[in-house]
């Protein structure tokens, strides 16, 4: 006779408890507050005179559609304009995705508006639209260190296993890396490593002058390291979850950049918005 082999358990009627069958399945919240454009129509009284305003508006639509057929970058001062013309502008370009932090002298802080490459750059002393794929300042300091980088003299302690490695590639990347060099990354993600490889890889690798935040169906933080061409890019969903951990020895990262037709397009969109206020 055969061994008598028990059948498995949770298996067929009555395996599973019983409950409420009317109570509701719960389910995993859903990503939400994607960001879209919306027109916006600043509000503007019949007795105000918002000329210089509505034609520094035009001059900046004006430049999206130049800026889009031969890059690089044009600023439009505000320093000039009264209370009343800069809250024009200011409501006229609202906030977009993608904000800025620049280190150095002069701190600066870069906010692009609802146009998709036009930027509000403001510091001390300093109070400017730029129209541009990222503001000039972020591409120019971004690897000024602001935490040298201690490159193989960094400490390395307990638990310190692919850091290292990981290190050299980037330090290898990053000192071919030319004008027409394809992007290369590190997917952090990917590869096996412990939290004291991340932390050593930062004191090896320091930290630059630029951070940028990108807003939109989630968030995504790009910082600059201390070594040329080589961005910390972090990618985090609609609850905050880290889910993309990527290092990018790039001339600046593309998922802050405003592409060439976002830029034909904001410059449509902002003459859109002076024909309705006319």
């Amino acid at each position: 006779m055969s061994n008598f082999v028990m059948p498995p358990t949770g298996f067929g009627p009555g395996s599973q408890p019983l409950g409420d069958e009317d109570k509701e399945l719960e389910y995993m919240p859903m990503p939400q507050d994607m960001r879209t454009y919306t027109p916006r129509i600043p509000d503007v009284a019949e007795d105000t005179d918002v000329s210089a305003a509505m034609a520094l508006m035009a001059e900046v639509g004006h430049a999206c559609q130049e800026i889009a057929l031969r890059g690089g970058s044009k600023s439009f001062d505000l320093t000039g304009l009264d209370a009343a013309n800069l809250a024009l502008v200011a409501e006229t370009m609202g906030e977009g995705e993608v904000s800025v932090k620049i280190w150095g002298l002069p701190a600066l802080a870069a906010q692009e508006s609802v146009f998709a490459g036009v930027w509000r750059v403001r510091g001390d002393g300093v109070d400017r639209i730029e129209v541009a794929a990222v503001p000039q300042a972020a591409r120019a300091r971004a690897f000024v260190p602001r935490k040298p980088s201690a490159g193989s003299q960094a400490v390395k302690g307990m638990g310190v296993v692919n850091g290292p490695a990981i290190a050299v590639e980037l330090e290898e990347k990053s000192s071919l890396y030319g004008t027409e060099a394809e992007m290369h990354v590190v997917n952090l993600t990917l590869l096996p490593h412990t939290e004291q490889d991340l932390e050593w890889l930062e004191s090896a690798l320091g930290q630059g002058s630029v951070m940028l935040l990108s807003r939109g169906y989630g968030n995504c933080r790009v910082t600059a390291t201390g070594l040329p061409h080589v961005w910390r890019v972090q990618f985090y969903n609609s609850m905050d979850v880290l889910i993309l951990d990527t290092f990018e020895v790039t001339d600046m990262p593309e998922v802050v950049l405003a592409a060439n037709e976002d830029l034909v397009d904001s410059g449509e969109r902002i003459h859109e918005v002076l024909e309705a206020l006319k």
